[in-house]
């Protein structure tokens, strides 16, 4: 195990940012004098009318709300989404204590080059020279074997906890799937799998105060991959959407509030209707961040396109069929220009 972690400092993509007292130069995403990437002159906290919309589930006009939310944000926070408090308490509590393990133990734990789950820097890193102020744990599946490997004697606790997270996250994106399909006017016969539970992903995000957040990035600017992604943050800001290529605009925590964005394959799913959004994570001198992600994707093996009762003569369909498994090669090898891969009518999409 030692050279496993001698090599992955040598690389520096494991260095320990929790104890860091100055930003390292391979963490420096600009130069002193240099524009920010997270001052206040590059972005400004949403209010009135620029806030990202809040939608009530048990709203009489949500399935409305939801649509407009998505046409116009590609973002949006939900109230009243019956995810007990207590889970996502226990999950903060859950992800706070993973990451203040010891490197050493955290690195037993590692995510293989060419592995999906496990501990590890943001798997966007490898687009970017300079590394970003974050570390992540990734789940797909079970977790028992690193859980095992984090914690040997009590793992059980912490498998039995992210099983509960998954089956009620699950049954609330099985919902948000069929408010976003029926705003647009779609039905349960226009996409039978969507009956179907879908796969899905849990990403814990930590971002650690930093000495320098003025020159230092938590998570570079990226859309998902997903159908759409479910997001609890901790109460620290730091979440920040792009609109229309406008500046960047900070989404606050809302006591209660999950936020949800779309990813690029409901993007596709719904023809360039519901465009997935760029985003993007800063970080703060003073706070450590934690944000939980729920990767929500179609099962296996489905085939993603444009559905046919939004194509017309006067809609053609916009990009081609694609599995999620497909579509993260995709991703993996071509990053944010993935979407633009499998278009086949470049000229009628919009948001991107």
């Amino acid at each position: 195990m030692p050279s496993i972690v001698s090599s992955v400092h040598l690389n520096q993509k494991h260095l320990d940012i929790n104890s860091m007292k100055e930003l390292p130069e391979s963490h420096a995403w600009t130069t002193p004098g240099s524009d920010d990437v997270g001052s206040d002159s590059d972005f400004y906290l949403l209010s009135g009318s620029d806030s990202v919309p809040v939608i009530d589930l048990d709203h009489p006009m949500v399935m409305d709300h939801m649509g407009h939310a998505c046409r116009t944000w590609g973002v949006f926070q939900v109230l009243n989404h019956h995810i007990d408090t207590k889970l996502l308490q226990d999950m903060e509590s859950a992800g706070n204590s993973l990451f203040s393990l010891p490197i050493q133990t955290k690195l037993l734990a590692a995510r293989p080059p060419d592995g999906v789950t496990g501990y590890g820097v943001a798997r966007i890193s490898s687009f970017f020279s300079k590394h970003m102020w974050s570390e992540g744990f990734t789940i797909f599946g079970s977790p028992t074997d690193h859980a095992r490997s984090l914690w040997p004697h009590d793992y059980t606790k912490f498998c039995d906890l992210i099983k509960e997270y998954e089956d009620e996250m699950k049954m609330l994106s099985k919902r948000v799937m069929w408010l976003m399909l029926g705003s647009l006017g779609l039905s349960m016969d226009d996409v039978k799998w969507a009956e179907q539970s879908g796969s899905a992903a849990i990403q814990f995000n930590s971002y650690p105060s930093c000495p320098d957040p003025d020159r230092a990035m938590g998570l570079a600017a990226h859309t998902d991959s997903t159908l759409f992604t479910i997001l609890y943050q901790s109460n620290t800001s730091g979440l920040q959407v792009q609109r229309e290529k406008a500046k960047w605009l900070t989404v606050p925590p809302i006591t209660g509030a999950l936020v949800i964005n779309i990813g690029d394959l409901f993007h596709i799913l719904s023809n360039g209707s519901y465009p997935s959004i760029l985003h993007r994570a800063v970080v703060n001198r003073t706070q450590h961040r934690l944000s939980i992600a729920f990767l929500y994707g179609p099962p296996a093996n489905i085939l993603i396109s444009p559905i046919s009762k939004l194509v017309d003569s006067s809609h053609p369909a916009l990009f081609r069929a694609v599995t999620w498994s497909e579509y993260l090669g995709l991703k993996a090898k071509h990053f944010n220009k993935a979407l633009s891969m499998v278009r086949v009518c470049a000229n009628r999409i919009s948001f991107m």
